[in-house]
């Protein structure tokens, strides 16, 4: 049996679209590469104050963004696949090696509300009191902010990539009046936009937040209208703990069968017929060690 799929283009068609002038524009002068981010992250702001948007999992599927960028910063081959692979098909006791422990940082850096307590359990080689320093380091407008935290914490610890992107996008979502950390600039900035100074610095930063700023936009009407899609369908599933196992695909990036609250051959059922109804995908191409994602 197959059901009709629910009508939910009327969730999504009002979500605010980027402005063609952000998108399109490549300008060189200073004061129109910061006038541009601004823009962005205002129109992402709006976007996010949206109930239709599905917040939490935006901001896992930036984190891994991120991770995959600070990932290649490092040299290393792991991509988006294999960042997944590492950390959801973790055996208890196994370690999931230095790319799925950046995985792991962003990932927990988005989980919980933005506090200095919060950020030294994602960054434990570091005191409270110099993430607090850090952070208030940052003075002027929000991305003025993140690029003088950026800057200190490089400045003091320069292979400290990672935790000074996390604090920098801290510093970014305080500034701006978010409660979470949302990635922007990692996956927006260069390895070697990491070691410019002054100007320079600002002037890739701002880049960086434009461009993620607008493709964090496209991914959040992308998921709202999937995640739509998804508690449509939820009231069609017998399956006990379904409703269950839809909050938790409506929050993370990419879901084990195995991590649902069914046991094991349920979980595969819903995940198949949650694939059938065109809810969420499956994310890896494969046979089995499956996972399944909005």
């Amino acid at each position: 049996m197959t059901f009709a799929r629910p009508e939910h283009s009327i969730y999504t068609d009002t979500l605010p679209r980027m402005p063609a002038w952000v998108t399109s524009a490549r300008p060189e002068a200073f004061e129109d590469v910061a006038f541009l981010s601004g823009a962005a992250l205002n129109h992402l702001h709006l976007v996010l104050e949206r109930e239709e948007v599905p917040k939490a999992l935006l901001r896992d599927r930036l984190a891994l963004r991120a991770a995959e960028a600070c990932v290649g910063f490092s040299g290393r081959p792991e991509r988006a696949p294999e960042l997944r692979d590492a950390i959801h098909l973790l055996r208890p006791g196994d370690l999931p090696g230095p790319a799925g422990e950046t995985y792991l940082a962003w990932r927990r850096a988005v989980e919980r509300s933005v506090s200095v307590k919060a950020l030294s359990r994602v960054l434990p080689t570091f005191e409270s009191c110099q993430i607090a320093t850090w952070l208030d380091a940052g003075h002027g407008a929000p991305v003025t902010r993140a690029v003088v935290v950026l800057d200190a914490v490089l400045t003091e610890a320069p292979r400290a990539e990672v935790p000074a992107l996390i604090l920098a996008d801290a510093a970014l979502a305080e500034a701006l009046g978010w409660d979470h950390v949302v990635p922007l600039l990692a996956a927006g900035l260069k390895r070697a936009d990491l070691r410019k100074l002054g100007h320079d610095l600002r002037l890739a930063c701002h880049r960086a937040v434009t461009a993620s700023a607008v493709e964090a936009t496209r991914l959040a009407v992308d998921l709202a209208r999937r995640a739509a899609l998804l508690k449509g369908v939820a009231p069609k599933l017998r399956a006990k703990g379904a409703a269950d196992a839809v909050e938790i695909f409506l929050t993370q990036d990419a879901v084990a069968p195995g991590a649902l609250p069914l046991p094991d051959r349920a979980a595969r059922r819903l995940c198949d017929r949650l694939v059938d109804l065109g809810a969420v995908r499956e994310l890896t191409g494969r046979d089995t060690f499956r996972l399944y994602g909005v």
